[in-house]
């Protein structure tokens, strides 16, 4: 994305306040998961592979996965 200003001949619409704050928020938070997966992967490229016994399958992690979101979705009667 380009931090240039929009060309003056094509007027932008302004977020509401709340709105803005929520954006900035989002982005802040995706920011900082980026930082995240390219410190593991910098970590890898340091020091290569973690052994398969400092690993958690795949499988683990997707049913703990699945737990959580099905947690945070209302139950159904």
């Amino acid at each position: 994305m380009s931090e240039q200003p929009a060309p003056a001949d094509h007027a932008r619409q302004q977020l509401e306040p709340a709105a803005a704050d929520g954006l900035r928020a989002y982005a802040a938070k995706t920011r900082a998961s980026a930082d995240q997966f390219a410190a593991v992967l910098e970590d890898i490229a340091e020091n290569g592979l973690p052994s398969v016994e400092d690993c958690t399958p795949w499988e683990e992690l997707r049913e703990a996965h699945l737990a959580r979101l099905a947690a945070q979705r209302p139950a159904v009667a």
